[in-house]
């Protein structure tokens, strides 16, 4: 049992002699293509710890790439899963229904910003969401083109990676991709593709797609736009609030399905239960996975009837899709959410994160800009303020220094030159301070060399 309250290594070297004999086996078994972080095989994990094989403690500020934002362990949600597996694990919603699909959609149709009545579907994983609300969008107005943005990621499979931005490594070599996808400036204002400023720019990336389609295509052509709130992958990446309410009015003038993906931001993570709730938008699908499950895989994607319901029985769905165990447990992390009241907790982790990064900032000239919404946070490393050039060699040795003292970070951006913050919900100011504390000293160190 982790009986520690903060990070701990007792290894002579990190990783531990266990962890490295397991890399090996793991070599001899494992695809090259699966990827790893950093030489870590867990023992066991509760709350914002991680503990590995060879007993060194670790305060984890990568949550399993945003899942467990209720945190590792947590009793409530074990006790509920075991119930429901002692009930039963699968019969598959298409053969023998449950009730557990249609409570947890229940649920989802109450908290979603969607307008007017909703539907549910639910699905495996993040990119399967993303997949099934493309076929759904096309379904529902008969028309094939969908725009996404520069800087987002939406997944592996085939259609999702077509949206996601970064060829390598996401898309290097898999072609030929999904037919009749558009891409147009994402609003990266650290990085704005007209060299303007907010707010003076006009927001001149929202209007590219309003020009675009004027231009180099017709709204007769395109069926959905889909957008990240917070560009995850592609550096958590935060428009400017009026951003995507004019997304969205674009679309709806245009007939095109306004498609929100919350995979990575949505269940509390930005300080509220959904990052499109900054935003002040009300989109006609949203897809949702990650947190939701609490480490088991489960997706959803939820919209307006009418637009949910435009595929026939059979067009959507799958084997596992809404398993009862996964239901389950995605009703006991909105509880726990809501009991826990974890969007104000992601508020107070953001505010010590961002006041930490930016003295940060202050004190090293390699920080050029450090940005998020609640406990989502990023700072993206430049070799000089001045031309923005990405450092992205600088991100590898600090991750690194990091892990070596107890601390999981991972990276994120188009350039690899950011460092994203992913706690658990549930991790203790003592912990976040002690990850600040080792990433300042990292820094430090990795920028005199």
């Amino acid at each position: 049992m982790i009986t520690e309250n903060n990070a701990k290594i007792v290894s002579n070297t990190v990783p531990g002699p266990k962890a490295k004999e397991l890399l090996e086996r793991r070599t001899q078994a494992v695809a090259r293509g699966i990827s790893y972080n950093a030489v870590l095989f867990v023992q066991e994990a509760k709350g914002a710890l991680i503990k590995d094989v060879d007993d060194n403690v670790f305060v984890d500020f990568a949550a399993g790439i945003g899942v467990q934002n209720i945190g590792y362990s947590n009793e409530d949600y074990i006790n509920s899963v075991i119930e429901q597996v002692k009930k039963f694990t699968h019969t598959s919603i298409n053969i023998a229904m449950y009730e557990p699909y249609v409570a947890l959609a229940e649920l989802l149709i109450g908290i979603a910003p969607i307008n007017g009545e909703k539907r549910v579907m639910f699905a495996n994983s993040g990119a399967e969401a993303v997949e099934n609300a493309i076929k759904i969008a096309r379904q529902y107005t008969k028309k094939q083109g969908i725009v996404s943005l520069e800087c987002a990621f939406h997944g592996r499979t085939y259609a999702a990676m077509t949206l996601t931005s970064k060829v390598k490594p996401y898309k290097f070599e898999f072609g030929p991709l999904l037919s009749e996808c558009y891409k147009i400036p994402s609003a990266y204002c650290y990085r704005c593709p007209y060299k303007s400023k907010y707010p003076g720019c006009g927001l001149a990336c929202a209007e590219r797609f309003e020009t675009m389609l004027k231009g180099e295509l017709a709204p007769e052509m395109i069926a959905a736009f889909i957008a990240e709130p917070i560009q995850g992958e592609g550096g958590f990446i935060v428009p400017p609030k009026e951003y995507l309410a004019a997304m969205e009015a674009i679309c709806k003038k245009n007939g095109i399905v306004f498609i929100v993906d919350e995979v990575q931001s949505g269940f509390a993570r930005t300080g509220k239960l959904f990052a499109s709730e900054h935003f002040d938008i009300h989109p006609d699908i949203m897809t949702m996975a990650k947190a939701l499950g609490g480490g088991l895989p489960i997706s959803a994607v939820v919209g307006s009837k009418e637009i949910m319901d435009s595929p026939g029985p059979g067009q959507i769905g799958g084997t596992f899709c809404g398993n009862p165990v996964a239901c389950n447990a995605g009703m006991q992390v909105l509880k726990l959410i809501e009991e826990n009241r974890l969007d104000l907790k992601a508020q107070h982790i953001g505010e010590i994160l961002k006041r930490r990064l930016g003295q940060m900032q202050d004190q090293f000239p390699c920080i050029g800009d450090v940005r998020g919404l609640g406990a989502m946070v990023a700072v993206e490393f430049v070799k000089d303020r001045e031309t923005k050039e990405p450092y992205a060699d600088i991100t590898k040795k600090i991750i690194a220094y990091a892990f070596e003292r107890g601390v999981i970070l991972m990276n994120a951006g188009i350039f690899s030159n950011v460092i994203r913050f992913l706690p658990p919900l549930v991790m203790t100011d003592e912990q976040v301070n002690y990850g600040m504390d080792v990433l300042q000293e990292a820094i430090a160190a990795c920028c005199k060399e």
